[in-house]
């Protein structure tokens, strides 16, 4: 399967938080089961701006926590669930195999920040986010590798309020 692959200008943390809006929005009209998201960056590149406008679009109404200490949170949602997974701290891979995460495969949504600390412990990603700065802006690259991340990509790049609101690079 060739990946596709989509690139955003996010002039400001407004941008960041409304990509996470319309990947919400994205998904689930893509939606035919779970997904896995990786989202990569740097410190403070907006990974965890982008899960949280994610996760409100989405329907959460609650107080939306970094799982920095956690490690996970969980989100129910009517039809689904969602998995907010921050790997940071993670030593090694035998504590993320410690986490479960496999188990929350089938309908949930999971949302995994540092993806690169869970090597091939992690289920493999549907669609991959990573967030670069760009002088005083962030650039998002996505990238599928999934058919269903495919299908995910493909509906963001129809939300017209994210390509009239960013600069659409590919």
């Amino acid at each position: 399967m060739a990946e596709a692959h989509r690139a955003f200008s996010l002039s400001d943390s407004s941008a960041t938080e409304l990509l996470g809006t319309a990947l919400a929005r994205a998904f689930l009209r893509a939606r035919r089961g779970g997904a896995v998201l990786y989202l990569r960056g740097e410190l403070g590149a907006g990974k965890t701006t982008c899960v949280r406008s994610l996760l409100r679009a989405l329907g959460v109404a609650g107080p939306i926590h970094s799982p920095t200490y956690t490690l996970v949170e969980t989100y129910e949602l009517p039809a689904f669930d969602c998995v907010h997974v921050d790997l940071y701290r993670i030593q090694g891979v035998i504590e993320v195999d410690e986490l479960g995460l496999r188990d929350y495969l089938g309908d949930s949504l999971v949302l995994v920040e540092w993806p690169e600390k869970g090597s091939n412990a992690l289920p493999p990603a549907d669609l991959d986010l990573v967030l670069h700065y760009a002088d005083e802006a962030r650039r998002a690259e996505l990238t599928a590798r999934t058919g269903r991340g495919t299908e995910w990509l493909d509906e963001l790049g129809h939300d017209t309020n994210l390509t009239s609101y960013v600069s659409n690079l590919t």
